[in-house]
């Protein structure tokens, strides 16, 4: 009895404790989120007194300001437009390819694999140079053609990168929720007369669906959030995307002090991905409990 009872005991003590850390950890990242809209809303004479009192009023000029005064609008337009045609180019060519590599067997089917696993650890950040060196060269090759730059200050080709430099990760975690799925589906679906194709997006797809939007989710974060690639490869201001519009308007305020709009435009910056983790959360959660992960 008396081991039951310390054993009860240390069950309480411990959920206790994993109770109270969430619960901090949950503090740490909702404070400046939450600090962030109220802040936003407030007047810039607001901002000398105590940071942490409550607005007078709401003061939606800000969004107003940084929408337009600050060009958010047009920036966020700019990040919509990239991110919406990498996630496409991704989906389109990282889908298939983890089919084939995790459900057949082919010569090279190995080395394809271990060239995309290697892929895991090359960081983008590291070869922004090269390949913005060799964009350029392309440029100079094309310019004697078109008579004008093409690859570089190039929506599309800023998504060709993103969409590329993701491949391997979603390649990776498709291919293992691939693994995991039953081969009788397919096989069933062979009886019926459907072809590989077929099988893939009638069977194979609806039932990848939550893997699927994990990695739409995770995805979006990245391109969204992007920063150092999209400021290397535009370089005409109509064609920021919304992280460097961001990071121009913080550097432009710090000497005109408008917090208010600067708040404005870190808020226009988080609120889509706040929205869209709202709406797929539990997606999300499915993706990452039924066998995304597995390799």
């Amino acid at each position: 009895m008396k081991n039951k009872k310390l054993t009860l005991n240390s069950d309480k003590f411990y959920r206790g404790f994993i109770y109270i850390v969430l619960i901090a950890l949950a503090v740490i990242i909702i404070v400046p989120v939450l600090w962030a809209f109220v802040a936003s809303i407030k007047q810039d004479s607001e901002f000398y007194g105590n940071p942490w009192k409550l607005p007078e009023g709401i003061y939606l000029q800000n969004y107003a300001e940084a929408w337009l005064e600050a060009k958010m609008g047009t920036y966020m337009l700019n990040s919509v437009i990239v991110t919406a045609i990498a996630l496409l180019i991704l989906l389109i060519v990282a889908l298939p390819a983890a089919y084939v590599l995790s459900r057949f067997k082919f010569r090279g089917n190995g080395i394809l694999n271990l060239m995309f696993m290697a892929g895991l650890f090359i960081n983008i950040n590291y070869i922004v140079v090269p390949i913005f060196l060799m964009l350029n060269n392309g440029d100079k090759a094309l310019r004697s053609i078109f008579g004008h730059p093409i690859l570089l200050n190039n929506l599309f080709v800023l998504a060709i990168i993103y969409a590329a430099m993701a491949l391997p990760f979603t390649i990776y975690l498709m291919s293992g929720y691939f693994k995991s799925l039953p081969k009788e589906y397919e096989e069933a679906a062979s009886v019926d007369g459907a072809g590989y194709f077929r099988t893939m997006v009638q069977i194979i797809m609806p039932m990848a669906k939550p893997s699927i939007v994990t990695v739409i989710l995770f995805n979006f974060l990245s391109f969204w959030n992007e920063y150092i690639v999209s400021m290397t490869m535009l370089t005409k201001p109509e064609l920021k995307t919304l992280p460097v519009g961001l990071m121009n308007l913080m550097a432009a305020q710090k000497s005109a002090v408008e917090y208010g709009q600067m708040y404005a435009g870190l808020v226009l910056v988080m609120l889509p991905t706040l929205i869209l983790y709202i709406l797929v959360q539990k997606k999300l959660t499915q993706g990452m409990t039924m066998g995304g992960l597995k390799g």
